[in-house]
């Protein structure tokens, strides 16, 4: 029983905290579009953009791994130093915010609240929750899963990545094409820093965290949209009423997000390409406004693009015909495109991986 506590607490410190923390570098982006005011502690973008950079940052260390055929734990130790980096150069930022007396914890609270804006907030609360217990207590039937999970066994299991055939489990010459999008490989690193089942991690700890964060995701898309607080949570909650009734197909962006939120296909879809929305809403608010884009949204963005490289080869493509159409859409629009030249450098890290998955595919 202890065993299993230590476990959760591991895995909640790894998919919470750690993100929360990382986050923090990014946390003065601005307070713009969140329900807390300018300077404050913005929750979603924190947890979010920590996320995305932990992934980016697991991206570029986990694909030269594949193609160097290095152990799995090898890969594993340097992305745990990365992390450590980070969360040192966050709370250093966040140490030096606190001394310059410019962080305000308590923002989040201010203002009077009506019984609307409670009784909305409850029912947010109560449907997410009752589909995080749905996704946990809920057994469906998923094909993907004898790939995608018995890949991240696999690597768990023989310290190889991409070098095990997932239905057989002989070994195998390592797979280029798969391997550029290592996902799976995130999931067994998880199971084997926590001493989890790879299958328990992949289908309770990564489901419910995918989930909660996508919803996250869209509340500070909600804040772009909506000036009102009601308005944001009423956005909310229609989403969440897609959410719950659409799974009437196998295909269905809802049902992606509900019952393969575990897979990264899923995870593109329902976190990094919404992200990627609101870093770009973000973006053009800022330009209407003729207001300064900080330097760390262009890092953020690029870490997004990575992200969305992680979890599918396909990701690379859309991340980059995203932000690639913005750019091209922001030169027609505004004036200074000064502050748009950035944004195509955010595009390489997709498009060196498309070009990755391109040459491997003909070669395979």
């Amino acid at each position: 029983m202890m065993q299993t506590v230590v476990q959760i607490l591991i895995l909640v410190f790894m998919l919470g905290i750690v993100p929360l923390v990382v986050g923090g570098i990014f946390a003065r982006l601005d307070g713009e579009g969140s329900d807390l005011p300018k300077k404050s502690l913005n929750l979603p973008l924190r947890w979010v953009s920590g996320q995305m950079v932990l992934w980016a940052g697991f991206q570029v260390i986990c694909v030269p791994g594949i193609l160097k055929e290095v152990p799995f734990h090898f890969v594993g130790n340097l992305f745990l130093v990365y992390t450590v980096v980070l969360l040192l150069c966050s709370l250093g930022i966040g140490i030096r915010h606190w001394k310059e007396g410019k962080r305000q914890a308590s923002g989040g609270f201010r203002g009077e609240t009506s019984i609307s804006e409670v009784v909305l907030l409850l029912i947010f609360w109560g449907l997410m929750l009752y589909q995080l217990v749905q996704a946990v207590r809920l057994t469906y039937a998923d094909g993907d899963d004898a790939y995608y999970v018995a890949i991240s066994t696999a690597t768990e299991s023989s310290d190889r990545m991409y070098n095990t055939l997932a239905y057989t489990g002989f070994a195998t010459e390592t797979d280029l094409r798969h391997g550029l999008a290592p996902f799976p490989v995130w999931i067994a690193f998880l199971a084997k820093i926590s001493g989890m089942p790879v299958v328990t991690t992949a289908h309770v700890a990564v489901s419910v965290t995918m989930i909660a964060m996508g919803y996250a995701v869209l509340s500070l898309i909600g804040g772009q949209l909506f000036g009102k607080r009601e308005q944001r949570r009423l956005f909310l909650i229609f989403a969440e009423l897609l959410v719950l009734f659409g799974g009437y197909s196998l295909y269905t962006a809802e049902n992606f997000m509900m019952a393969r939120s575990r897979q990264g296909k899923a995870a593109l879809s329902s976190l990094v390409i919404p992200f990627l929305l609101f870093l770009l809403l973000y973006l053009f608010r800022r330009l209407d406004a003729g207001e300064r884009i900080p330097r760390r949204f262009y890092i953020l963005t690029a870490a997004a693009v990575t992200a969305g490289s992680l979890c599918s080869t396909l990701g690379a493509l859309l991340c980059c015909m995203l932000a690639g159409g913005a750019w091209l859409v922001g030169l027609c629009l505004y004036r200074n495109r000064r502050s748009l030249f950035p944004l195509i450098f955010c595009c390489l890290p997709g498009i060196v991986y498309v070009l990755l998955y391109m040459i491997f595919k003909k070669v395979g």
